[in-house]
């Protein structure tokens, strides 16, 4: 299966302006998700879709890949359909420009999936969710999956809903998972998606992966032992800098 990781990167950002070219590790932002992409080994190719030409300079600064796509894109998967009408592959791999910490095995999960199971037409990860706080938080999307390891239903509520009684986050196999923003599509499928308006249940959770169970499409769906942090606030981006910061120290000292 020929795929193409897409990571979008736009330079507009509510809460973080600029956020793909922050750089106080001494790398751009999308410099680290762009080299944990290149790691996974069923990729065939990496490519940043951006919106703005200081993010193609930055990318092409560290030998990277980038793309202008049009600025009226309303979410990264229109961006990585546009890669997809310029691009033939079997599947193409959305990862978001803010996830510096994304495991390279995971992307090749998802690669993995689709080739497995040729009726699903996308891919996605979901972790456990190990304590009440995230089970009843709205910013942690919760998923539940059939027999077959295919999404039933995602929701921003706590679901499965767990009557009169405290949920069990120990239960094996995990019962409540969290659902990873990360998704791996069929060029068909992703082709199609980008023309449909929005599903009623999709406008109303604010959830885009509504829009493909809302006409039936399959998502398989791998489990992960845990959730990676992505950047969305200025101290999401600091405490990712101390990290890097400490990691780099701890290989310093062990060389």
């Amino acid at each position: 299966m020929r795929s193409i990781i897409v990571i979008p990167a736009r330079y507009a950002s509510s809460r973080l302006p600029g956020k793909p070219l922050l750089r106080s590790t001494g790398k751009y932002l999308v410099q680290h998700v762009y080299e944990r992409a290149c790691q996974a080994s069923r990729a065939s190719d990496v490519l940043v879709a951006t919106d703005d030409p200081r993010i193609v300079a930055a990318v092409e600064s560290f030998g990277g890949r980038a793309l202008m796509t049009r600025r009226d894109h309303t979410s990264g998967t229109d961006r990585v359909a546009e890669i997809a009408q310029r691009f033939d592959a079997d599947a193409y791999v959305n990862l978001q420009g803010d996830e510096p910490l994304v495991e390279p095995a995971t992307l090749d999960m998802l690669i993995h999936l689709l080739d497995r199971d040729g009726d699903a037409g996308m891919a996605t990860l979901a972790a456990p969710i190990t304590n009440e706080e995230a089970y009843h938080s709205a910013n942690c999307v919760k998923l539940v999956c059939d027999s077959r390891g295919r999404a039933l239903y995602f929701s921003r509520s706590p679901i499965p809903h767990v009557p009169d009684e405290q949920p069990d986050f120990s239960l094996q196999p995990p019962r409540f998972l969290q659902h990873l923003g990360i998704y791996a599509y069929r060029k068909p499928v992703l082709l199609k998606l980008s023309q449909l308006p929005p599903a009623p249940a999709e406008e109303l959770e604010k959830l885009e992966q509504l829009r493909a169970l809302n006409i039936g499409l399959p998502i398989q769906v791998g489990i992960v032992s845990h959730a990676c942090r992505g950047i969305d606030t200025p101290e999401d981006y600091r405490r990712f800098v101390r990290e890097y910061a400490a990691q780099k120290s701890c290989f310093r000292r062990a060389a």
